[in-house]
């Protein structure tokens, strides 16, 4: 009973002690974004390697997910005689919910893990040492720009990955379900809301965008110096990210939903 009560005892104060450092280092890239010197040129590489490299995973798969649920939708809706609104499901669907998320996932497997297994691997060669050896901050000089990168990155590809979803679903509602176009269209432009729904978008891809940067960038600069903490640490990265993303879009869909 005493070896369980420890347990519980020491792990509490672990994950306190994990949630204050990871905070106290948020704090830290807010400062060293918002303070000069501005490395221009660094952010816009990191931008280049984790949005610009993510466009094709995130179109090809917002198209197969408009796919999807153009069949599902319309498949649903015929059984009531409504699918004439079926642009306003898919439409709303993907702006609201699946679009944001969906594009957080994938960002997430595929530069999240590399920003902190690149990270990780500086922590494991003694880069970050060498750097603070030279006066270099590296939180300003590596971390920070990656973290920038992830965020202003999430809500355009969240953007292009609804867009490639819309397509999809226009492509299987009139191209080979026979809804007119028109129909299609004029219902989704009559049911979805700027306020409600795109604001709303937007707000979750910047939120997911800096909770991936965050846990990310994080998880990386604080791996263990050998090939076991970087590969602990990237698996770790792509977790968090993934079960803090689903944690927040409730959250945020419940506190919007009530603020409208």
């Amino acid at each position: 009973m005493l070896d369980f009560v420890r347990t519980v005892g020491w792990r509490s104060v672990d994950n306190v002690y994990g949630l204050g450092g990871i905070a106290s280092f948020g704090s830290r890239l807010v400062f060293e974004t918002l303070a000069p010197p501005y490395r221009l040129r660094r952010v816009i590489d990191e931008i280049y390697n984790t949005g610009v490299l993510s466009l094709a995973i995130v179109c090809a798969s917002g198209t197969a997910v408009g796919l999807v649920l153009g069949l599902q939708g319309y498949n649903t809706l015929v059984r009531f005689g409504a699918e004439r609104s079926m642009g306003a499901v898919v439409g709303l669907s993907l702006v609201r919910e699946l679009g944001p998320v969906l594009t957080a996932l994938l960002v997430t497997g595929r530069a999240g893990s590399a920003v902190a297994a690149e990270i990780g691997a500086k922590v494991a060669t003694e880069q970050l040492d060498g750097l603070r050896m030279m006066a270099v901050d590296p939180i300003d000089f590596v971390t920070q720009p990656k973290a920038f990168a992830l965020f202003a990155s999430m809500p355009l590809l969240s953007a292009l990955f609804i867009v490639s979803g819309l397509f999809g679903g226009y492509l299987v509602g009139v191209g080979l379900l026979g809804i007119d176009g028109g129909t299609y269209v004029s219902s989704l432009e009559n049911n979805i809301d700027f306020r409600n729904d795109v604001l709303g978008s937007i707000l979750k891809s910047a939120v997911f965008g800096a909770l991936v940067g965050l846990i990310a960038t994080w998880r990386g600069y604080t791996a263990a110096p050998n090939s076991a903490g970087v590969s602990r640490a990237t698996t770790g990265a792509v977790v968090q990210a993934s079960v803090a993303t689903l944690m927040f879009d409730y959250a945020i869909t419940a506190l919007w939903g009530v603020g409208v």
